[in-house]
């Protein structure tokens, strides 16, 4: 047994979130003592090159494991190409109450209803800063749970504003099924005018801090023709990339386990043809207009492998990462760079 299984069967004697916020812990301890050089396996450089940012190889880790940038320098130890932080609010907020994260081990599979907890933006801003990576970082934003929705695009270009001179790429963050009204962002009007003060902004900011692309979070939630709908929304803004997906509200792979039935959004194995199958939809509506990464459920390397073969350039882990630990990583690239041999 390895030493990342181990940890795991020890921490998942824990509850979800305790064990979650226990092993971040110690991951980063791991770090400053200088131990995870030695733990962490070997990764293939395998550059790739999207959204003008080069990146050392398209295994990313996806937002929300480090919310706050509180471990960035631990996961850049772990071979990641590129490393997003947040979901980040203008200010602090406590969350969704306790319990809000449910594992169900046998399905490989995690419910969350987290709620953007998280110490706002000035924090994370500070360790960021304090941070010494020096590679592809992305930050993804989002909006207070109290701000109305109609307020929204406040929030995000508050975000946007203090994150942006830190980041090398920023992400829109529309489609968490956890803060009220935030899915409906992704649709129609309420896309465009989000938007479009969303990339006045980014241009003004470029003249001073150089260009930095700005992508879009979705929720794989939507039918065919809804996601040509985004797709084409999202190009006529002038969005530089789509991430696809979020997590799912649908129920299918869990229904009848313990924990299946709790709120908030799924994630892990159960998720991953839904979200592969969203990449399929967004990839033929965009016809290579923008490029997409590839998230949901990716536990091995032949999950990586399908997530580019349906169109994504690069790809995200977050629950696969909970279930395998950095060997999925490596796994992950070697099985893109054989899909390109």
């Amino acid at each position: 047994m390895d030493w990342y299984s181990l940890s795991r069967a020890l921490m998942f004697r824990l509850d979800g979130e305790t064990s979650h916020e226990l092993g971040l812990d110690m991951l980063g301890a791991a770090e400053r003592l200088g131990l995870l050089k030695f733990l962490a396996p070997q990764v293939a450089a395998l550059p790739t090159t999207v959204a003008g940012i080069e990146f050392p190889n398209p295994v990313g880790l996806a937002a929300g494991l480090d919310k706050n940038g509180d471990y960035i320098d631990a996961f850049a130890r772990l071979g990641f190409g590129f490393i997003e932080i947040g979901t980040i609010t203008p200010r602090p907020q406590p969350g969704n109450p306790k319990p809000r994260l449910f594992r169900i081990p046998e399905r490989r599979a995690i419910i969350n209803r987290m709620g953007f907890n998280n110490k706002g933006v000035d924090h994370l801003v500070e360790r960021v800063k304090a941070a010494k990576y020096k590679g592809v970082l992305g930050i993804n934003i989002g909006k207070n749970f109290d701000t109305p929705v109609e307020n929204a695009t406040s929030d995000y270009l508050k975000c946007l504003d203090k994150v942006y001179e830190h980041a090398t790429y920023v992400t829109v963050n529309i489609s968490s099924p956890n803060t009220p009204g935030l899915r409906t962002l992704q649709f129609g009007d309420s896309l465009k005018q989000l938007l479009d003060p969303i990339k006045a902004r980014q241009l003004e900011l470029a003249t001073e801090f150089g260009y930095k692309p700005v992508f879009v979070k979705i929720a794989p939630d939507m039918d065919e023709n809804e996601v040509s709908m985004v797709a084409e929304t999202l190009v006529n803004s002038g969005i530089d990339g789509v991430i696809a997906t979020n997590t799912t509200l649908s129920r299918e792979g869990v229904s009848g386990l313990r924990f299946g039935s709790e709120a908030g959004g799924l994630s892990g194995a159960p998720l991953e043809e839904l979200a592969t199958e969203t990449v399929t939809s967004l990839c033929k509506a965009l016809n290579g207009r923008l490029p997409v990464i590839g998230v949901g459920g990716i536990l091995d390397g032949q999950g990586a492998a399908d997530k580019i073969n349906a169109g994504a350039q690069l790809v995200q882990v977050y629950s696969g990462f909970i279930y395998r630990g950095p060997q999925l990583v490596a796994e992950a690239v070697d099985a893109i760079a054989a899909l390109r041999s």
